[in-house]
C-alpha cells in the first residue's frame, strides 16, 4: 500500500467518513449471469417451439402428466441460475482470499525489509513529527465544528442526561486559576445519545445528526481525546482494510462492563473482547508487533477509552452502556484491547 495513499490520522473531515466502512460492491450483471440468461431464453424458446409444432396432446396423464411437463420444463432453468449463482460465489470467494494474500505478502515483505535493513530511529522521529503537524491541523480544524444548529432547541438540550460524571481526566489538568469562570464550566454538558453518537461517527457525509453529535462533543476537552484518539485508530486500522461495520463482536451484558470500569481486568472481564475476526486480529497483531506508530496510537486510544468510560458509566443505564458497546469506536476497543492484551 502506497505511503502516499494514505489518510493522516488526527483530522475530521466528511471526506474521510468513508475511512470507517468498507465501500460498496460494484452492482450489475456478470459475463456468467448473461450466458445464464441466454441458455434459459433458448431452452424456454425450444421448450416453446416443440409444444407449437406438436400439436395438442389430448387424453393423456391428466393432473399428474401436466405436474412432470412443468417439473420438465423448469427444472433444467433453475438447474442453469443456481450453476451461475455458485460460479459469481466462488469468483468472488476467490478474489476474496486473492486479497487476504496480498495483504499478508504485504506485510511478509515488509516485515523481512524491516528485519534487514532496521528501524531507523530518525525515520520513527520523522514519522512522530508527522503525527505532530497532523495533531495541529485536526486543531485548527476543530474551528469549523464550533459553529452548530441544535435542532432539538434549547429546552430539549437542557433535560438531557449528561454523558460524563466528571469532565474526563479532570484529575490530570492543572489547577484554574482565580481568573473567572473559565467558558467551558458555562457550556452545557454534552448529552449522552449525542456521546454515543459521536462515538460511532457519522454513518455518511450527509449524516446531520452525526455531525452535529460530533460537533457537541469536540467542545468538551475530556471527550475530544478520546474521539481524536479514536480516529486516528481507526484511520490507521482501515489502511490495512480493516473496518468495524465488517467485525460482528459478540455482546458483553452491561454488568462486565461495569467491572471493567471499577478496575477488574483479566479472564473475569474477556466476554468484552468479543471481536472473532481472525484475519482483521492477526493483521492487527502483527501491525502492532511491527509499527511503532500503530503500537503508540493503539496504546493512547485504549488509555483514553478506559479513562472515559469510568465517568461515563457512573451516569449511564444497562440500555446506554449496550448502546455504547455497538458503535466503532467500542468495537476498535475490543479489537485492539484483544490484541494488547487486556482481556488474558
Amino acid at each position: 500500500m502506497a505511503e502516499a495513499q494514505r489518510p493522516e490520522p488526527g483530522v475530521v473531515d466528511r471526506g474521510d467518513i468513508g475511512l470507517y466502512s468498507r465501500p460498496e460492491p460494484e452492482g450489475g450483471f456478470s459475463s456468467g449471469d448473461i450466458v445464464a440468461g441466454s441458455v434459459a431464453l433458448v431452452w424456454l424458446a425450444l421448450v416453446g417451439g416443440f409444444f407449437l409444432f406438436s400439436g395438442n396432446p389430448t387424453g393423456s396423464g391428466g393432473a399428474l402428466s401436466t405436474i412432470m411437463v412443468l417439473v420438465a420444463i423448469f427444472l433444467p432453468v433453475a438447474l442453469i441460475w443456481i450453476a451461475a449463482i455458485s460460479l459469481r460465489t466462488a469468483r468472488e470467494m476467490r478474489e476474496e482470499s486473492h486479497r487476504l494474500q496480498a495483504a499478508i505478502d504485504a506485510m511478509r515483505h515488509a516485515y523481512v525489509s524491516q528485519a534487514q535493513a532496521g528501524i531507523s530511529r530518525p525515520s520513527v522521529e520523522k514519522r512522530l513529527d508527522e503525527i505532530a503537524a497532523a495533531a495541529r491541523q485536526a486543531e485548527s480544524a476543530i474551528v469549523t465544528f464550533t459553529t452548530r444548529r441544535d435542532t432539538g432547541g434549547p429546552q430539549a438540550s437542557s433535560v438531557a442526561k449528561a454523558a460524563l460524571a466528571q469532565p474526563a481526566g479532570a484529575a490530570e489538568q492543572q489547577p484554574a486559576l482565580a481568573l473567572g469562570t473559565p467558558a467551558e464550566a458555562l457550556a452545557e454538558p454534552v448529552s449522552v445519545e449525542d456521546f454515543i453518537r459521536a462515538l460511532n461517527f457519522p454513518d455518511s457525509p450527509k449524516d446531520k445528526d452525526g455531525f452535529r453529535a460530533l460537533r457537541r462533543a469536540l467542545e468538551d476537552r475530556g471527550m475530544a481525546k478520546l474521539i481524536r484518539a479514536s480516529q486516528d485508530a481507526l484511520t490507521l486500522l482501515s489502511q490495512d482494510g480493516i473496518y468495524m461495520d465488517d467485525l460482528k463482536p459478540d455482546r458483553a451484558r452491561p454488568e462486565l462492563w461495569r467491572r471493567f470500569a471499577q478496575g477488574e481486568r483479566g479472564r473475569a472481564i474477556a466476554p468484552l473482547g468479543g471481536v472473532r475476526d481472525r484475519s482483521s486480529l492477526a493483521l492487527s497483531a502483527g501491525r502492532m508487533r511491527q509499527d511503532t506508530i500503530f503500537r503508540d496510537a493503539a496504546h493512547h486510544f485504549l488509555r483514553q477509552f478506559d479513562r472515559t468510560f469510568v465517568e461515563f458509566e457512573k451516569n449511564a443505564t444497562d440500555q446506554e452502556i449496550a448502546d455504547l458497546a455497538e458503535t466503532r469506536t467500542a468495537r476498535a476497543f475490543m479489537l485492539l484491547g484483544r490484541v494488547a492484551g487486556i482481556f488474558d
